[in-house]
C-alpha cells in the first residue's frame, strides 16, 4: 500500500496541470456540497421548538443499572 501511495504521487508530481486540476474538481465538489447543504438545512430543516415555561425537575432521578437487567 506504501508503494502505491508513493506511485501515485510521483505520478502527481510528474505532471501538475492534472494536480492542479483534480484538486480544483475536488475543492469545487466540497465547496458545493457544503453550500447546497447548508441551504437545504436552513430552508426545509427548521430547528425544534422548545417550550421556554416547561417545568424542570426538581432533583434528577438516576437509577443503577444491574447486571440482571440485561439478561
Amino acid at each position: 500500500m506504501i508503494t502505491d501511495f508513493r506511485f501515485a504521487l510521483r505520478q502527481l508530481l510528474k505532471s501538475p496541470d492534472f494536480t492542479f486540476l483534480a484538486l480544483l474538481t475536488l475543492a469545487l465538489g466540497i465547496g458545493a456540497n457544503t453550500a447546497i447543504f447548508s441551504v437545504f438545512e436552513g430552508a426545509l430543516l427548521p430547528p425544534l421548538q422548545f417550550c421556554q415555561n416547561a417545568p424542570r425537575p426538581k432533583k434528577s432521578i438516576r437509577r443503577a443499572c444491574r447486571r440482571d437487567d440485561f439478561q
